[in-house]
């Protein structure tokens, strides 16, 4: 049985938006977890500390982690390999196995073909594909292809291709540093090795790494399919057209669902929608994956169809009548992560499905919720994650973040600090030197939100932190110093000022 592996490289950069005309980097707090080629070039390699790759590369675009992403924008290169070859197994975000479909069609190269044209036209661009007798030398295979291209290792020739690559290729770095102390070069050296001698030298793991370096492991990936007792569908005798007649004939089904969840002790909190016309090959008419903030119950299923049939306010269904519907639980977890405190919790109900619709017309990642995170500036405190997902990437707030600022937070931080000036006693701007020292109080200033000059009645500061200093020529880079300031009229701002000049960042309400 053949092994066919899709791989698109780096593709946590290509879910975060990364572009390939600059070099970027996907980040967790301290170490680089991916790059592009232009971030490669310049030296920066997965596992660098950030400011290292930031030090190679100061032109390096950074984008925070988030495995939830990066799954979530793999879905439909998944979906779109299952419409050609039933059976997808991912391996991970960015790589997917399926078992070779060359009998189909007629070689194995027309199929690596076909499926590159299909994820072309999806708009994956870098996609690369490699087949061979077992997983472990497709994969390497296919890391040999070209863009957009393929690597065919031939039946019974995976000892062969394997032997002449280096050991670095296992991605074990404790592992490839025993074998080069032992005068093990490449993947042939280690398969040359007595199976029985192995496994007394490195145990139960060396032997599968020596079966792999052998290419007869005979590992299959598991095939993405939940268990069929928790898959729930309805079919339509005869086919419905209306919108508002799905909905309410898949009541009944949702409520199974939910209970069958219920009985084994789960819940859903990701749960995809699949509805089918009524013909011979059950043409796919509409297919998504929904997302709750805690976890769905029959009515948010319920919903969930009407907004994903819904095509006009009066109930017309987009494409052909409907002739099947089916709900896949995707993600399930133990319902007691979910249960509510003693005194209740969480959000309603309504909120809940108010805030689904609304993300359902906008799109996923048009409403986001604010969360708290370690910062320095008020900014820097608000992580806006899109709701109905898990924060990653977030700073801990407990932590000491020197050059912070003292309680109380400000209740309004501006998305665009405003462009202010500030005098002293003899009308001169007023400025701040590199270590903190202040060359007149501040008298008077004036921004965007008053209509003239004001006088200040109190202030506090400075607060001065030197951030990213080797970024200076950018607004809020190199030594910034905060400062409150009371006007006369009693409110107060948190201003700004660092070697563009003076900015109100926010508001005490």
């Amino acid at each position: 049985m053949r092994s066919l592996v899709l791989w698109c490289p780096d593709w946590p950069v290509v879910a975060a938006g990364g572009s390939g005309r600059l070099p970027c980097a996907v980040v967790t707090r301290s170490a680089v977890v991916a790059c592009n080629d232009l971030a490669r070039t310049s030296g920066v390699r997965r596992g660098m500390r950030r400011r290292d790759a930031q030090a190679r590369c100061p032109e390096l675009q950074l984008f925070d982690a988030n495995p939830e992403r990066d799954l979530r924008a793999f879905e439909p290169v998944l979906a779109a390999v299952e419409e050609l070859r039933p059976g997808v197994a991912p391996v991970r975000p960015g790589m997917l196995a399926i078992k070779a479909p060359g009998r189909f069609y007629g070689s194995e190269e027309n199929a690596a073909a076909s499926i590159a044209e299909r994820l072309v036209e999806l708009g994956v661009w870098d996609v690369r594909i490699g087949v061979a007798d077992d997983l472990f030398s497709a994969e390497q295979a296919a890391r040999l292809a070209d863009v957009q291209g393929w690597k065919v290792i031939g039946p019974g020739a995976s000892a062969d291709f394997l032997g002449r690559l280096p050991v670095e290729v296992l991605e074990d770095a404790d592992l490839v540093g025993l074998l080069q102390r032992l005068g093990l070069r490449t993947l042939g050296d280690l398969a040359a090795l007595p199976g029985r001698d192995v496994l007394t030298r490195f145990g139960a793991y060396g032997a599968k790494v020596h079966r792999l370096a052998r290419g007869v492991d005979p590992v299959q990936p598991e095939v993405r399919k939940p268990p069929d007792d928790l898959v729930r569908e309805v079919v339509f005798e005869p086919p419905l057209a209306s919108v508002e007649a799905v909905s309410f004939s898949v009541r009944r089904t949702a409520d199974q669902l939910v209970a069958a969840l219920a009985d084994r002790g789960l819940v859903c909190t990701s749960l995809r929608v699949e509805a089918e016309a009524d013909d011979a090959q059950r043409s796919l008419l509409s297919s998504r994956v929904w997302v709750h903030s805690r976890w769905f119950g029959a009515v948010d299923v319920v919903d969930r169809v009407h907004w994903q049939l819904q095509a006009t306010p009066a109930g017309a269904l987009v494409g052909a009548p409907v002739g099947l519907v089916r709900f896949v639980p995707e993600v399930v977890e133990q319902s007691a992560a979910h249960a509510d405190g003693l005194w209740g919790g969480g959000t309603d109900d309504r909120v809940d499905r108010g805030v689904a619709r609304v993300q359902a017309m906008l799109g996923y990642d048009a409403v986001v919720v604010p969360v708290r995170q370690g910062g320095r500036s008020p900014a820097d405190r608000q992580l806006l994650v899109p709701w109905g997902e898990r924060p990653a990437g977030v700073r801990a707030p407990d932590l000491v973040w020197p050059g912070a600022l003292p309680a109380p937070a400000p209740s309004r931080v501006f998305v665009e600090p405003w462009a202010t000036s500030v005098v002293g006693p003899d009308g001169q701007p007023v400025t701040v030197t590199d270590r903190g020292v202040m060359s007149a109080p501040p008298v008077r200033f004036h921004s965007g939100s008053t209509s003239g000059w004001q006088a200040v009645d109190c202030w506090a500061g400075p607060w001065p932190v030197d951030e990213q200093w080797w970024e200076a020529t950018g607004i809020g880079r190199g030594l910034v110093s905060r400062f409150q300031v009371v006007g006369v009229d009693g409110r107060a701002w948190l201003m700004r000022c660092d070697s563009s000049g003076w900015w109100t960042e926010a508001a005490y309400d």
